[in-house]
Order: structure tokens, then C-alpha cells, then sequence
């Protein structure tokens, strides 16, 4: 498998449990998100290139039919493009509940025309832009096409169907979130989404099965795959040996042992569950009233609360700038329901949020733990520099953001002003993602979000 360079690398150099779903059945296998080694950026995924006198060169992806048969793997083989990854050793020890993908990288392919039949909902259009993320990725990184610069029977991209439709204008508007599909212009893009992949699709899933390998190198064969249609996940229980309690990350968004889908964990300390069909149902419900669930993480516990907007300026559920926050859905639902005065008692759609039995269940990027960039900015302290880029600020800025505007943090927006270390760098994030934080940088840094940390967190009120 030729391991190719890539234009954006990711914070830090991680290995991903991934579920790639086609022809009714789902198979398991890791990717590598881009990378940065020897000041040379990388991405791979698991698997091996195939050498054949008549045919050439073919790379292989390696799919298990189940997370406990690619542990088994993982701590069995090194005959594969990811045995010089700089985490593989942590790899080779994890068991099968940390090899199983959370939800956000399960991609089925069989499923994109239902997708793209769907309103053009956040989930809708991020489900589909992710889907043919991962496709346009594989196709890079299994392309052999020019790697023998000798070959002159080299007729071009192996991929020809994915590398045309990732060119094509519609699929490109799905990069731009969902506000591209909105109103009547909207509608019509959203139907050309779905008239390229009419046209594309099958010609698509055709070139990358060509290059999976769902004989679990050797260890499997098609009957091993449970029919996709009656099981959402392999049981990450029948793997008798295999060690489930490590806690280092192997991910770029959740720790290693993080609980396995179908049941999302959503964010670390936290006691929030749900199927992913509970949590895109909850948010188009949540979407419809104009006021969304958020999870906060901070040192001293978890929670989740409710946040709108009224003339672009933040609103919590809490009141006399304190911000409620409750451990489960089910008790910030029972809240919802009583007479309690708040913030969010003269929103409109209130009424509407105080008699529905829909459950308060937070979207991935209404997620905001703070605490992990502290972690973050102690790792660059300690010499991870080159490692982690500016873009570790902004999910969780966006969220304190949000919460001094509502609680009025005076000194969150002294520390968050161009004129301070932190500030400027929230600022370069916003500029320039992609640069290094520098390790002298990262102790002064991590004081300065220390105390932003402190200070949210005294605005939070943690309700029973």
C-alpha cells in the first residue's frame, strides 16, 4: 500500500478503529490520519500491497469481521504498512473494546443513496461528507498507479470513478456544512448531491472493493460477516485474552477505552449514552426549536445543559449568569419540565422544549471538553512539539467563548484578548491552523487556560 503525503496532519500522530460497510456486511481495520515524520506528512491505513507478475502492484486494506479479530491480529502480525507508526506499540495492546469505532467513524457505504434521499439536515450532510471523505482517502493511499516509475504500461489513476467524483462541484458543496443546502438554491444543490452519486456511486464502491481484503488477511472468510442489516457492531466481548484497560489514546477525539458503539460515550466523566439513531432523531428535534443540548467538561465533573442564541449572542439554561448543568439527559429533561424560572423561560419555543419526551442528547460538536487541552498543552511542554498545531484550540475556545459571553467572564476575555499569549494564539488557530505549537510556548500557555479553566468553571452549577 503506498502511504502518501497529505495536506492537512492531524494534532497528533494517532491510529483509528474504522468500520467500513458494503455489500450488507461490515468489516473492521484501522486508519492513520495524516501525520507528521521527518518533516514529511503521512496517512495509511491497515493492510499490505500484493505484488503479482501479470497483474502488478495492488494494496490491500485489511478488514476482520469483527474488533476481537483484528486485536488478534494487531498483536500477532507486523507484516503490514502500519508497523512503523510511532503508536503502533500501544496498538499491539489494546483488546477488542478499544479497537471497536465510535460513531463517528463507522462509514457505510451501502447506505450513501439513503443518505443523499434525506432533508439536508447537519447530520445528513456531515454523514455524507464524511462518507466520501474516507472513500476519496482509501483511493490515495491504495492508488500503485506511477509507483514503479519504470511501468510504462502505467495507464493512470486506479480510481478513476472516485478521483471524478470527488472533482465534481456538488460533491465539493458538502464541505461547506449544511448551510449550502438551504432554501430553494439549497434544495437544488442538495439534488445534484444525489445526481452525481446516481451516476458515480456504483462505479465507486466497485473500485475500492477491489482493493479490501475481507478475508482478515487470511484469518476469515465472507461467512464470518454477520449480515450488516441485522447488526449495527461485532460483539467486543468474545475475545478471551485480550487486555481492555489501557487508557492511552489512539485517536484523535476518544480515549482507548471508551465504551464500544452501539452505545456512545460522549465525553470522558460524562454518564450520557445513546444509540446514534436516539441522537439523530433528539437533534432534529433540538434543531427545530432553536435551542441545543451541550455537554461542558471541566476538572471537577461533567455535564449537560441547554444553549441557544438570541441576536448572536450566547444563551444558557441558568440564570443571573450561572449555568446549570446536569449529569444525565433525564434529569435535565425532568428540570425542563418544571416551573423553575431561568434564562430560557422567554424563548418562544420554550413551551414546546418544556412538554417533549425527545431526550437532550449533545451533538459531537456541542461537545466541549476543556480539559483536554490542558493535557495537550502539557504533553508540548514536555517535549511533544511538532506534534500538536494551533487547531487544538478550537473546538474548546468555542465553547468558553460562549459561556463568558453569558456569564459575563471578564478575565476569560482578558486571557482570550490579542494581547495575551493564549490570545494570540486562539488567534493563529483562526489564521493559521496548521502551525506548531512550540514547546516554550506551551507552559506559559497552559497557565493561561489553566485559569480560564478556573474561572468557567466557577460559572457552572452543577444541579441535582
Amino acid at each position: 500500500m503506498s502511504v502518501i503525503w497529505q495536506g492537512v496532519t492531524v494534532a497528533r500522530p494517532s491510529i483509528v478503529p474504522i468500520a467500513l460497510t458494503l455489500d450488507d456486511r461490515t468489516g473492521y481495520t484501522l486508519w492513520a490520519p495524516p501525520w507528521e515524520e521527518d518533516g514529511e506528512e503521512w496517512q495509511a491505513f491497515l493492510g499490505t500491497t500484493e505484488d503479482d507478475a501479470e497483474a502488478g502492484s495492488t494494496a490491500k486494506v485489511h478488514l476482520f469481521p469483527t474488533p476481537a479479530a483484528l486485536a488478534v491480529f494487531c498483536r500477532t502480525s507486523t507484516d503490514h504498512d502500519l508497523a512503523d507508526h510511532p503508536v503502533w506499540p500501544v496498538v499491539v495492546g489494546l483488546g477488542a473494546e478499544d479497537l471497536t469505532p465510535d460513531d463517528d467513524h463507522r462509514f457505510d457505504l451501502d447506505g450513501v443513496y439513503d443518505i443523499a434521499a434525506e432533508d439536508p439536515d447537519r447530520w445528513a450532510v456531515e454523514e455524507l461528507a464524511a462518507t466520501i471523505d474516507i472513500v476519496t482517502r482509501l483511493a490515495e493511499c491504495l492508488d500503485t498507479s506511477g509507483v514503479d516509475e519504470d511501468d510504462e504500461d502505467d495507464d493512470g489513476s486506479q480510481f478513476e470513478a472516485v478521483a471524478e467524483l470527488a472533482a465534481k462541484p456538488e460533491i465539493g458543496s458538502l464541505g461547506l456544512g449544511v448551510d449550502a443546502f438551504v432554501g430553494r438554491s439549497g434544495e437544488d444543490a442538495w439534488l445534484g448531491v444525489g445526481s452525481v452519486l446516481d451516476d458515480l456511486w456504483e462505479d465507486v464502491v466497485e473500485e475500492l472493493n477491489e482493493h479490501f481484503d475481507w478475508t482478515g488477511a487470511g484469518s476469515a472468510t465472507l461467512e464470518d460477516y454477520p449480515p450488516a442489516s441485522e447488526t449495527e457492531d461485532a460483539d467486543a466481548d468474545d475475545l478471551p485474552d485480550g487486555p481492555t484497560d489501557h487508557e492511552v489514546p489512539v485517536g484523535d477525539d476518544e480515549p482507548a477505552g471508551s465504551t464500544a458503539a452501539p452505545v456512545r460515550t460522549i465525553a470522558r466523566g460524562g454518564r450520557i449514552s445513546a444509540s446514534p439513531d436516539e441522537v439523530a432523531a433528539a437533534g432534529a428535534f433540538w434543531e427545530s426549536v432553536g435551542i441545543l443540548p451541550v455537554e461542558i467538561v471541566v476538572p471537577g465533573g461533567a455535564g449537560v445543559t441547554l444553549r441557544c442564541y438570541v441576536e448572536d449572542v450566547a444563551r444558557f439554561l441558568g440564570r443571573d449568569g450561572e449555568v446549570f448543568l446536569f449529569a444525565t439527559p433525564a434529569d435535565l429533561a425532568r428540570f425542563c419540565r418544571g416551573t423553575e424560572n431561568h434564562d430560557l423561560m422567554e424563548i418562544a419555543s420554550w413551551p414546546e422544549v418544556a412538554d417533549t419526551d425527545v431526550p437532550p442528547l449533545p451533538a459531537d460538536q456541542d461537545r466541549y471538553d476543556l480539559t483536554e487541552l490542558s493535557e495537550v498543552l502539557s504533553e508540548v511542554a514536555d517535549g511533544a512539539a511538532g506534534l500538536v498545531d494551533h487547531r487544538a484550540f478550537a473546538q474548546p475556545v468555542e465553547g468558553v467563548r460562549d459561556l463568558t459571553e453569558y456569564a459575563g467572564l471578564v478575565r476569560v476575555t482578558e486571557l482570550l484578548a490579542p494581547t495575551s499569549a493564549l490570545g494570540r494564539a486562539v488567534a493563529r488557530g483562526e489564521t493559521d491552523p496548521q502551525a506548531p505549537l512550540r514547546q516554550e510556548d506551551a507552559a506559559t500557555l497552559r497557565g493561561q487556560w489553566d485559569e480560564v479553566v478556573t474561572q468557567v468553571s466557577g460559572a457552572l452549577v452543577f444541579r441535582d
